[in-house]
């Protein structure tokens, strides 16, 4: 006969259930199977099936031991437990004591294991009827004794958080410094303050024609110095503001060195931080209250006196960060609720990139015209070669030292790329006034 593809239970499935109390054995008595046989028999069938026989030889292949849990849960949980390397007993009992000694994701899987009140009710009752546990497989085994240890879920919970707090705290202190050291040397460097204050006067020198005085300005705008160019589009704005900070004002040169861990602090989300540390207060809440119902447990006890103090700790350099950094926002003029440390920190480490490349660029071409006078110092075919009125021709000269030769006043271009060497002539030569005929006010510095 042909094979009906049903999914059938295994014998371990049906206890319990409606196929428990069914007896098809009868069914068969009663009926003539001829009939059913013939005329669903296949082409090369042989002799008629004895189902006695087949039934018998099926309970001799059945499992000696019987489940009442999930088949599903139980097979995960026998994989579970060989990571262990424990034995069951073993693991309820470092559970019971808060044995440290268990692995962080080994208790992070037991909890998925955590009997029901269902499976707990079938195991109980299995046990008060007096039957052997040992006809119990073993994963039932293990879920009875597991599902017996007093406040399970609280126990793993506290588990958990002790195995995880030296490392959670290793990893936000460093966080947190470098949003302390951050704020707090931005804030204080008296070398960008000047550099931000040479950076206004181009930009008001530039925008005096059409626009009124700024008395400062958004810090993304030090990417437009980037972007803005000479007539010529031979450097940028930073390049030439960078020339000028090397000549005139070679203190600031290395203000960069007075700004500690930006990069670092860009990285740190600190609404993350602030989140960790209140799930580590209320795990440390969960610890204590844990302990005051079992104040007999030396590691509860132990973990609270080690722990408490560095958690206390750990919160306040988490109020500093907190005021240092929205003291550096709103001193620059941006708003510490909106601008995320990764919005904010950027903005300086973009700079000061820029400002180096700036730098070495600079470097790069006073050497190409160093290298370049040279050649021509050491030609004789250019000796007296030049005769008459004329001025010398100087290729490469460095932009400031020809506009010290021009004595006349060129006219000032406004744009992105305006004549950045006119401005800069101007800007030597006359005094800036603000628009409105005053000049500015003075500025305390904070």
């Amino acid at each position: 006969m042909p094979l009906l593809n049903w999914q059938a239970l295994k014998p371990n499935q049906v206890t319990g259930t409606v196929f428990n109390e069914l007896d098809d054995e009868q069914v068969l008595g009663e009926l003539n199977m001829e009939l059913f046989e013939e005329q669903f028999k296949t082409r090369a069938q042989g002799n008629p099936t004895d189902l006695s026989n087949m039934k018998k030889k099926v309970v001799q292949k059945a499992p000696s031991k019987m489940s009442l849990i999930d088949p599903n849960k139980a097979k995960n949980l026998a994989i579970t437990l060989r990571k262990g390397g424990m034995n069951p007993a073993g693991i309820c009992a470092a559970i019971e004591t808060y044995d440290q000694s268990l692995a962080i994701d080994f208790l992070e899987l037991l909890e998925h294991f955590i009997p029901s009140d269902f499976e707990m009710k079938l195991l109980l009752n299995y046990e008060k009827e007096g039957r052997p546990l040992e006809d119990l497989t073993n994963e039932d085994q293990f879920i009875l004794r597991f599902g017996k240890i007093p406040r399970l879920n609280q126990r793993i919970n506290t588990l958990t958080f002790m195995g995880n707090f030296p490392d959670t705290v290793k990893r936000l202190q460093p966080q947190l410094n470098s949003i302390i050291a951050a704020s707090m040397s931005i804030k204080s460097s008296t070398k960008l303050k000047k550099i931000l204050e040479i950076v206004l006067a181009f930009g008001n020198y530039m925008n005096s024609s059409k626009r009124g005085a700024a008395y400062g300005f958004r810090l993304q705008s030090l990417d437009l110095l980037l972007e803005t160019k000479s007539t010529d589009r031979s450097q940028t704005l930073l390049q030439f503001i960078t020339g000028i900070i090397q000549e005139k004002y070679s203190d600031l040169a290395n203000f960069h060195t007075d700004l500690h861990f930006v990069d670092k602090a860009a990285l740190v989300s600190l609404d993350s931080i602030l989140q960790d540390i209140r799930s580590l207060e209320r795990g440390m809440e969960m610890t204590k209250k844990e302990f005051l119902v079992q104040d007999d447990c030396p590691v509860l006890k132990e973990f609270i006196k080690t722990n408490s103090e560095q958690l206390e700790a750990l919160i306040k350099d988490s109020k500093t960060a907190q005021e240092a950094y929205g003291s550096v926002v709103e001193y620059f003029g941006e708003n510490p609720k909106t601008t995320q440390p990764s919005m904010f920190f950027p903005l300086f480490g973009r700079f000061i990139k820029a400002y180096k490349v700036a730098q070495q660029q600079i470097q790069q071409k006073k050497k190409m015209e160093s290298e370049s006078e040279e050649k021509e110092s050491s030609s004789p075919s250019k000796a007296g070669a030049q005769k008459g009125p004329m001025m010398p021709k100087m290729p490469q000269m460095d932009l400031i030292a020809e506009l010290k030769k021009r004595q006349v006043k060129p006219q000032v271009r406004e744009g992105k790329d305006g004549a950045l060497e006119d401005i800069i002539t101007d800007l030597r030569n006359t005094p800036y006034r603000r628009t409105d005929g005053r000049r500015p006010a003075q500025r305390q510095d904070t």
